[in-house]
C-alpha cells in the first residue's frame, strides 16, 4: 500500500528558500506575529508560536472544524434504513506544475503581506518613541 507523501508546508521565507522547518525559525516567526499583534517581539504567547508553526509548516485551515454528526453519540448516527443509493466519490488530481505555481503565488502574497504588517507596525512604534 502506498504512503500519502506531504506536499504541504511553505516553500520560502523572506524570499529565500525554507527548508526543513527549525525552532529558531519558528520563534522567529512568532516574535514577528506578536510585533503585527501589537506586542513587543519580547512578549510572544504561545498562540503566536502555533500561529507560527501553523504558517510555516503549511498546516493552516488543514485542521477543519468538527461536523455536527460528530457531535451526537456514534450509534445514533445512523439510520437503520439507508435514505439512498449512495453517490460516487470525488475524484482527486494528482498534483501538478500548474498546481504549485499557483501555491508559490499565494505564498509569496501571504508573505508579502506578512512583511507588509511587521515593517508598518516597526515603523509605527518608532514614530512613538519619537512623539514621546
Amino acid at each position: 500500500m502506498r504512503k500519502e507523501q506531504k506536499e504541504q508546508g511553505k516553500f520560502m521565507e523572506h524570499g529565500h528558500g525554507l527548508g526543513t522547518v527549525t525552532a529558531a525559525m519558528v520563534h522567529q516567526r512568532a516574535r514577528e506575529i506578536a510585533i503585527i499583534n501589537g506586542r513587543g517581539e519580547n512578549n510572544v504567547i504561545e498562540a503566536d508560536v502555533a500561529q507560527a508553526r501553523s504558517e510555516l509548516t503549511g498546516e493552516e485551515g488543514l485542521v477543519p472544524a468538527r461536523p455536527a454528526a460528530e457531535l451526537i453519540e456514534e450509534d445514533k448516527r445512523w439510520e437503520p434504513v439507508a435514505g439512498s443509493e449512495g453517490r460516487k466519490a470525488a475524484t482527486t488530481s494528482a498534483p501538478d506544475e500548474q498546481n504549485f505555481a499557483e501555491e508559490l503565488v499565494e505564498e509569496g502574497v501571504a508573505e508579502a503581506e506578512h512583511e507588509q504588517m511587521t515593517e508598518a507596525e516597526r515603523e509605527s512604534r518608532k514614530r512613538e518613541k519619537r512623539g514621546s
